[in-house]
């Protein structure tokens, strides 16, 4: 364990050192979250949402975006890179295995993802009072269903791209659809039907939908738990058998 928590520490420092990662990881969800609060129609109550303010619905879209931003753009990008140049085919050579170095992005990019979201909900209370979670284990079970998802698509992203320019590009191509159908562009509550039933089918949209319910007290719905678990379960076997060490 101590071998992948300084694995870890080193990893976390290289990924600090990159500001275009700093950027879109750490301070590009607080920013949004920030920008879309700035609107004063959003921080109103809206009668077509029951009553709830538009700031109070993208508070977990902000946290989803903060972990899809880990895990579709550095996570896939520093591994394709490794691996394009020879980093993992070296490291086979000596104690600390390519797995090793697998866990240590793992749990560094977790690490990064609950840190975005800590500033965010810090935030959200503090300048635009937003409620804290009602349920705060339900918060965390929906928040870390939504990780592990999103990371093992992001594994199997690096698994599948030729290196790490071809990486970045599939990372963003699923990106910004993910997004979409989580509600960035259209509520939620405001899509239609069909739109509603692709948005729970995907990681991101349940993830949202199951942190707004543990927002208002509630845990996460069944089905949605289910969809976040398979996509976990299927991108993960489906990353683990064609990940490449060379």
């Amino acid at each position: 364990m101590s071998a992948l928590l300084r694995l870890t520490a080193t990893e976390t420092k290289l990924f600090l050192r990159e500001p275009i990662s700093v950027i879109f990881a750490l301070a590009l969800p607080p920013v949004l979250l920030i920008v879309l609060g700035a609107v004063p129609a959003f921080r109103e109550p809206d009668p077509d949402l029951d009553g709830r303010r538009v700031i109070d619905l993208y508070t977990p879209l902000v946290v989803a975006m903060a972990i899809a931003t880990v895990a579709l753009t550095s996570l896939p990008l520093q591994l394709a890179t490794y691996r394009e140049k020879g980093v993992l085919r070296r490291m086979r050579t000596t104690p600390a295995r390519p797995a090793l170095l697998l866990g240590a992005q793992l749990l560094m990019s977790t690490l990064v993802s609950l840190a975005t979201t800590v500033v965010v909900l810090v935030i959200a209370r503090l300048v635009f009072e937003v409620a804290l979670p009602g349920n705060s284990l339900a918060y965390l079970l929906a928040f870390a269903l939504a990780t592990v998802s999103m990371l093992a698509i992001g594994l199997l992203v690096a698994a599948l791209a030729p290196g790490g320019a071809g990486a970045s590009a599939i990372g963003l191509v699923l990106f910004f659809p993910l997004l979409f159908f989580a509600g960035l562009w259209i509520p939620r509550e405001s899509m239609t039907g069909v739109l509603r039933t692709i948005s729970d089918a995907t990681p991101l949209g349940a993830g949202v939908q199951s942190l707004q319910d543990a927002t208002g007290g509630d845990w996460p719905q069944l089905l949605l738990v289910a969809v976040m678990l398979g996509w976990a379960t299927v991108a993960g076997a489906l990353a683990a058998r064609y990940f490449r060490w060379e």
